[in-house]
């Protein structure tokens, strides 16, 4: 996080400031868009995460239903195995 910020802080000591206030909004006004465009992708990613959880969720739950099922049952006993 911190060489995030010292790359910011760099990268605004090597932009020159804006001359008028145009240019102030123009640059306001992109640092807003992409501000905007990265929430847009990080929302996103929130909900393929999510949706791949439930997913994970539902397969574990299946997977330890099958095996709680099979496990439950017993070995044959003598009086159900069949005289050769």
């Amino acid at each position: 996080m911190a060489t995030q910020r010292e790359g910011e802080a760099s990268q605004e000591t090597t932009t020159t400031p804006p001359a008028s206030l145009s240019e102030l909004v123009q640059e306001r006004y992109r640092k807003i868009k992409e501000h905007a465009e990265t929430w847009r992708k990080l929302r996103k990613t929130e909900d393929r995460v999510r949706a791949l959880q439930e997913r994970l969720r539902k397969l574990v739950e299946n997977e330890e239903a099958a095996n709680s099922g099979t496990s439950v049952r017993k070995a044959p006993t003598s009086d159900d195995k069949v005289p050769k």
